[in-house]
């Protein structure tokens, strides 16, 4: 084994970094982000508690719209009843599916469905809550498709 200690030194220092520089581009290469993916989970599997946590967050910021008018011109919580988180997920339901080119009728209603999920969790056995949770359902259910977010639509609905 020859070579003096300097060069052996600097050759290892060199295998060792090239080494290190090929698996940090793999690891960034093979954890590629499948942002529909990402999408659908904060839409459909995460709870409205864990959706609003990663909200505040807003990861994938570039690849996300996160931005909502809430339940805008219609009561945020009306009645004294919170909706105004599931306002905001219904409202990056629709933004994103319309940014992802994958906004049809059949995707609209499993995002308005979820939509009242939220709100009837919300409302727990509450009866008046699960009936104002109806009309904010029938307001995006009748003019959600048409309209540029949850608030415009119920808005329309109720105006």
């Amino acid at each position: 084994m020859g070579g003096n200690p300097v060069s052996r030194t600097l050759r290892a220092f060199i295998t060792a970094t090239a080494a290190s520089l090929t698996i940090l581009f793999a690891a960034s290469t093979a954890q590629a982000v499948n942002i529909p993916a990402v999408t659908d989970q904060y839409l459909f599997s995460s709870s409205l508690s864990q959706f609003t946590s990663v909200r505040a967050q807003q990861p994938y910021a570039d690849q996300l719209d996160w931005s909502s008018d809430g339940c805008s011109w219609s009561p945020d919580s009306p009645f004294g009843f919170k909706f105004l988180p599931s306002c905001h997920r219904h409202d990056f339901g629709y933004r994103n599916y319309k940014r992802q080119s994958r906004f049809t009728e059949s995707t609209r209603l499993r995002i308005d469905d979820n939509f009242k999920a939220d709100l009837y969790k919300t409302c727990g056995g509450n009866w008046a809550c699960k009936r104002t949770a109806d009309v904010y359902y029938a307001a995006v259910r009748k003019f959600g498709g048409t309209s540029s977010s949850t608030a415009a639509a119920i808005e329309a609905y109720t105006g």
